[in-house]
């Protein structure tokens, strides 16, 4: 999940809009609301809408083969979900489901694209954000190769407390529910390694855990263990 020790490529979309283009972007489509385990898109459908996330937070998975699904992200209020598919690259390569209450902009293709030829800047920022995601991938797969399964562990925690993160008791909660296996999945390693990883963590005190939650309790030190600059770009 880590892009090097920039978090710049997980700037939310939205974000990224002046306040005249965030506005008129989102007036477009038809606003949903999704309850906790709801399915936003389906991997595999055809359909070419995109997804802005007004409220809430979205996980996005994908299937191994018949019996595996792997995590592959975790994306906020302010992101957008399903753009390769609503840019008509093939069909929908990951199912992406609600971890709570949602509320979202259902935006079909065609709407999409005639706000995008009177909006320029909002249609650069998109292309932006589609090659950051490319990177941020591309990165992704020399780290999986590169470093060692403590070290991508520990980036993925620093990303998840610096983006999911809530101050509680001089500490960072992450505010994101994950069992071992998830953790694996993000990691790109077997669970027994990530729960190995994880208690050297707990025996540093770097991190606390229990009930599916995550506890930072030293992000410097756990920059450290991931081979990250400290505080984060």
């Amino acid at each position: 999940m880590m892009n090097g020790s920039n978090l710049n490529s997980r700037a939310a979309f939205l974000d990224t809009l002046s306040p005249e283009e965030r506005a008129a972007f989102t007036r477009l489509g038809t606003r949903r609301r999704y309850a906790m385990g709801d399915v936003l898109i389906h991997e595999g459908d055809h359909e070419q809408e995109l997804v802005v996330l007004i409220e809430g937070r979205v996980k996005v998975t994908a299937r191994l083969d018949r019996d595996r699904v792997s995590l592959m992200d975790i994306w906020n209020a302010g992101d957008i979900v399903g753009e390769m598919a609503t840019m008509g690259v093939g069909p929908r390569s990951a199912t992406v489901t609600s971890c709570g209450d949602v509320f979202a902009t259902v935006v079909p293709r065609n709407e999409l694209e005639l706000f995008l030829l009177a909006h320029p800047e909002t249609s650069l920022a998109l292309n932006r954000l589609l090659c950051g995601r490319l990177r941020r991938a591309d990165r992704l797969r020399l780290e999986l190769g590169g470093y060692p399964v403590p070290v991508r562990l520990a980036r993925v925690l620093v990303e998840l407390a610096v983006t999911h993160g809530q101050p509680e008791r001089n500490s960072l909660r992450i505010d994101v529910n994950l069992s071992q296996d998830e953790f694996a999945a993000l990691t790109g390693a077997k669970t027994r390694s990530v729960h190995e990883a994880l208690a050297q963590l707990r025996n540093k005190g770097i991190i606390t855990t229990g009930l599916r939650k995550t506890y930072v309790r030293d992000l410097a030190r756990l920059c450290k263990a991931a081979r990250l600059s400290f505080p984060i770009a």
